[in-house]
Order: structure tokens, then sequence, then C-alpha cells
């Protein structure tokens, strides 16, 4: 659904009840909610909900903090964290540790916590440090062969084995049901 104001998406769906006709819906987008957050006069109803999407807006960051932290980008998979939050997807493992200290504050506000708790998968792929290793090495072993410096290769391609016989040796994690 578009934003009532222009062609962007529209992220935020207001429903007002205070309208004596009924509810009436509203389709913005973050940059024109904060514009209708924003205005003066706003009833005691929408400064509430204003109160609650500022926290979630963060209005006091800069556009230039914004702007700053949109162009941050993986060395591994190369997403920027404004692809992320148009997309709402990260693009590979290492990404939670690169973009650890942004995606912080949001997981605490959707699960309340910053550890998992619960299930995990009994086939692992490994901590994201060791992905990340893996990918290094198997395109440094890619580039090593288009030069055909075969002999270097050959050890990239024995260290990628070692590093992934170590993980399957180990036993998975533990986890408190």
């Amino acid at each position: 659904m578009k934003c009532q104001h222009c062609e962007k998406p529209a992220t935020f769906h207001i429903t007002e009840l205070t309208d004596p006709d009924g509810p009436q819906v509203v389709h913005l987008c973050e940059e024109h909610v904060r514009i209708y957050l924003s205005q003066e006069g706003a009833k005691p109803a929408a400064s509430a909900l204003a109160g609650m999407l500022a926290k979630q807006l963060k209005l006091e960051q800069t556009a230039d903090q914004i702007a700053k932290l949109d162009k941050k980008t993986c060395p591994v998979c190369g997403i920027t964290f404004a692809e992320f939050r148009q997309a709402g997807r990260l693009g590979c493992p290492y990404d939670y540790v690169f973009f650890e200290s942004d995606l912080e504050p949001l997981l605490f506000n959707i699960h309340n916590a910053k550890i998992h708790k619960g299930k995990r998968p009994n086939r692992t792929s490994g901590s994201p440090d060791r992905q990340h290793r893996l990918i290094q090495l198997r395109r440094e072993m890619q580039e090593a062969i288009h030069k055909e410096q075969y002999e270097k290769a050959s050890e990239l391609r024995d260290a990628i084995r070692q590093l992934e016989t170590d993980s399957a040796a180990s036993p998975p994690p533990t986890t408190d049901g």
C-alpha cells in the first residue's frame, strides 16, 4: 500500500477512533508520519500515539546519523543497513556481527531479550565468525585459481576442509527448551 501523500510504501497504518463519523485509517510513509505526529494542536489520543511512535522512530537522531547508518555496508555480502530496513531481512549470518550495535536495540524492543532463548536447529552451520572465515577463504581460493596460483589454492582448500571438519567434530550447543 502506498503513502497517502507520496508514492513511497506506507509503513505506518494509523486508525483514529476519535472522529464521530467512525474510524479513520491513515496510511503514511516514515517521512510523512513524522510530519503527521509533529503537527501542532494534535489531539490527545494522537499525542499519546505520537509518543509511542516517536520512541520507535528515534526522532532525536539527526538526518546525518541516519544517512551515515544507512550507508554502512557488510563486507561479506554487501547489504547496506538501508536495504535491511527496506526489506526487513539481512543478507548473511555475518550481518548479525557487523550490524550488532545497530540491531541490538531493535531486537531488544521486539523480543525483550538480547539472548536467544528457546529451540535451535539440530544441524547448525556454526558461528557467524566461522561462516565469515569460510566465505573469505573460499573467495581467496577462487582468486588464486583465477590467477593460476594452484599451490596457494590447494593450501586454502585444505584450510577450508580443516575448518569444516573441526566444526563437524564439535557437538551441537545444548539449549534450554
